[in-house]
């Protein structure tokens, strides 16, 4: 696969990154970069720490141990809401439109609440919405009730919500789950457009075809520790990624 990134600068550095719930160590001592540009691959079996490292970078939760710094400055005790304004977006697993309003309405609200939101009015907050749902493929469906969509438009209007915020950074938490062959197609492709904004990429995934396709480098999570690190191929063809997650019958995953 062609590396698409322009440089090699690093936005995000987590060092040590540590949670621990009780006796339970959920994360351990995992460090990693995202660079400029990058499409970064985060893999590895349910209960791994997958979330649970994306909720300390994002503000949800504190971290036990561990430094997070986001185009040099640290995050760790910021707020959610602050770490949105400074330019990290994030989508969550289960989808969560806002009930009782239209698709232009609820992208027009991450208009509101991202990196550019102090310069934005209401007006100029609801045109970028309409470009976006444009750039998303959501435009014929701008006045429907969000709550009407169906699983993949709903997962694309996830999509279009955390790119109105304007990030440098985006998170997506499992958004290919329950999608069928096509809607993952369409859902790789947009990724790659989003990329294609200047916007890095940290995508978390079990949908081992379109990960290999689109990420630049991968890393797996196991018991909450970091395994593996690397190109795609060379860590979907290591062993002890094999072993404690893709099993022996694992190339039939990436075909």
């Amino acid at each position: 696969m062609t590396n698409k990134m322009d440089n090699n600068k690093t936005l995000l550095r987590c060092s040590g990154l540590t949670k621990k719930f009780g006796g339970l160590t959920a994360v351990d001592n995992v460090s990693f970069e995202l660079k400029k540009d990058e499409i970064l691959g985060l893999i590895g079996p349910n209960g791994s720490g997958k979330t649970t490292l994306v909720n300390m970078i994002s503000g949800n939760i504190k971290p036990t141990g561990g430094d997070i710094v986001f185009k040099g400055r640290q995050l760790r005790g910021l707020k959610p809401y602050r770490i949105g304004r400074l330019g990290i977006a994030r989508t969550y697993q289960i989808v969560k439109p806002f009930p009782g309003m239209t698709v232009l309405e609820n992208v027009a609200v991450g208009a509101m609440n991202g990196k550019s939101e102090k310069n934005r009015s209401v007006k100029d907050a609801f045109t970028a919405a309409e470009e976006i749902i444009e750039f998303t493929g959501l435009i014929k469906y701008k006045n429907y009730m969000a709550d009407s969509l169906s699983i993949a438009s709903r997962k694309r209007l996830e999509m279009a919500k955390v790119v109105a915020m304007d990030p440098d950074i985006i998170f997506f938490d499992e958004v290919m789950a329950g999608l069928n062959h096509n809607e993952i197609d369409k859902a790789t492709e947009m990724i790659q457009k989003i990329r294609e904004k200047g916007i890095s990429i940290l995508i978390i995934e079990h949908v081992m075809r379109a990960i290999r396709l689109i990420s630049d480098r991968i890393f797996v999570l196991h018991h909450g520790s970091k395994i593996s690190q690397g190109p795609p191929d060379d860590v979907l063809n290591d062993k002890k990624v094999i072993s404690a997650y893709l099993g022996k019958r694992y190339k039939q995953l990436v075909k």
